[in-house]
Formats: structure tokens, sequence, C-alpha cells
């Protein structure tokens, strides 16, 4: 009888330990993705720019596209959301004006890839991206 009754005792006990935990889990607000890029420039026979990788805390649900590069600033309109999906449209002014669409498609909860198209001064460039999630953050900037 006392073997039964320690039994339940451990089991409960496991159980209330495990509750906090899957508590703590859920609570960082943010998903970590290692994002890499790579640009090149449609009809112009240069060689493509080596890519670059950074890592992103974003919103679990995204609200807004990913943030513009570095020294730009991005005006987004028309984020929009539709199944695996989502595409916006960009205007940007900085080191150099130019203006666009992207569109990201999630492949898997945990992986990404996408393509940014952005007309620069008559010059159509191609912002290819890939994405992996590879953990929680807690301060997401999308």
């Amino acid at each position: 009888m006392i073997s039964s009754w320690t039994g339940r005792l451990v089991a409960v006990a496991s159980l209330a330990l495990m509750i906090p935990v899957a508590a703590q889990a859920d609570e960082r607000p943010g998903n970590l993705w290692k994002t890499t890029s790579q640009m090149t420039m449609v009809g112009i026979p240069v060689p493509p720019q080596p890519p670059s990788t950074v890592e992103l805390c974003t919103a679990k649900v995204w609200t807004q596209p990913p943030p513009p590069p570095p020294g730009q600033t991005c005006t987004q309109t028309d984020f929009a959301i539709d199944g695996n999906k989502v595409t916006w449209k960009t205007q940007c002014t900085g080191q150099m004006d130019m203006a666009g669409d992207g569109e990201i498609t999630f492949n898997t909860e945990d992986s990404y890839t996408g393509l940014i198209k952005l007309v620069a001064e008559g010059i159509t460039m191609n912002l290819n991206l890939t994405g992996t999630k590879i953990g929680e953050c807690d301060n997401p900037i999308t």
C-alpha cells in the first residue's frame, strides 16, 4: 500500500515539475532565425555578391516583413499573409532610392525561402533569402 502511494506521489511531483518548464518555454515572445541573403543583379554580368548571414529575432506570428538593410529607410506596405506565404511592397530611401516587392514562403515551421525584387536607378536586384529557426528569443523586431 505504501509503494502505490509513493508511486502516485512521484508521478504527481513529476507532473508538477513539468508544468513550469512548459510555461517557461511559451513565455519567450520571439523566434530566433539564422537568415542568409544573397544579392544578384539582373541583366548585368557581374559576379554575385557573397552571401550575408545574420540572426534575427522575430515575432512568432509575423505582422510585418523583415527589417531593411543597414543604411536604408524603408516604408513597407501591403503586408499580407496567405497560408504559408507572406508578401509585401517596399519603398526605400538612403544610400540608394529603390522600390520593390518581397515574398517569403515558409517551407516548414522551421525554415523559409524568399525573394525580394528591388529596382534602383533602372537596375533590378534580386535578394534571395533562406532562413532556419534556431531557437527562441526575447526581443522580437518584427
